[in-house]
């Protein structure tokens, strides 16, 4: 990935997708721009999640996936043949609907990216000390875990564990960060602290938020953008998108008409 990000974040282009014989994206062109939270919204199966996996090629895992169009993430198309997808991935990280630690300690959740990645010479103790103070810091667990970080991940409460799947990517220094409906698992209480994590997030991050909570869009995001049948149908400020559409079929699914 290029040092310093052009104007937008992520940019796609006359995007196209197909799992199979079934279009999921339809000629989706918009731009993220970076240090933002931009929602996706829209109704089951509107092709947001689709849209979201593309911008680290994560689609490609689940086979007969062909895509036409391009991709670029701080100016890099992430469809190009040179591209690392193992890199990308260290550059756009992903946080998943149900919190997803491993079935390990605290401190090795932290540090399995850098484990998996860096040169094991490198990797001294007091690196991945810091790596793990800095990373729990950053998501405001330092304070809760610090005496606990043996115990096993899959032990804390839901809206930890999904604080430290966000704290296991940073390590990795990524650019971007996509969220797949992270709140969808949590209670009231969880919810509001991911939240409140994703505003101290923007300052370092871009991230792309899948939501199908209309309040949570308005409240966490600067931008939304509203899909319908693999398509953009409107991508502006969130208040203006809420107050203002300026496609009918956007008022419709912001009022509640459908969807």
């Amino acid at each position: 990935m290029i040092a310093v990000p052009p104007p937008h974040g992520i940019e796609a282009r006359a995007l196209n997708l197909w799992y199979g014989d079934f279009q999921a994206l339809r000629d989706v062109s918009l731009r993220v721009r970076p240090q933002l939270i931009t929602a996706l919204i829209g109704p089951s199966g509107c092709g947001k999640t689709t849209l979201l996996r593309c911008f680290n090629r994560i689609n490609e895992r689940y086979g007969s996936v062909r895509t036409t169009g391009a991709v670029e993430v701080l100016g890099q198309d992430v469809y190009a043949p040179e591209v690392s997808l193992v890199e990308l991935r260290k550059a756009v990280g992903m946080v998943f609907q149900r919190p997803n630690p491993l079935p390990i300690s605290v401190y090795e959740n932290v540090v399995f990216g850098l484990r998996v990645h860096e040169e094991r010479g490198r990797l001294t103790r007091a690196v991945l000390d810091e790596a793990v103070e800095s990373a729990l810091h950053e998501v405001g667990l330092w304070s809760e875990l610090k005496d606990q970080l043996q115990t096993r991940a899959t032990s804390l409460q839901l809206d930890q564990q999904q604080k430290l799947c966000i704290a296991r990517l940073l390590p990795l220094k990524p650019s971007v960060i996509l969220m797949d409906e992270p709140c969808s698992a949590l209670d009231t209480a969880g919810t509001r602290a991911i939240e409140e994590l994703m505003f101290v997030l923007k300052q370092r991050f871009t991230i792309v938020i899948v939501t199908h909570n209309m309040s949570q869009a308005r409240r966490v995001s600067d931008e939304c953008v509203f899909m319908l049948l693999g398509e953009v149908v409107e991508h502006t400020r969130t208040e203006q998108l809420f107050l203002t559409p300026q496609d009918a079929r956007t008022a419709d699914y912001v009022e509640g008409r459908y969807g």
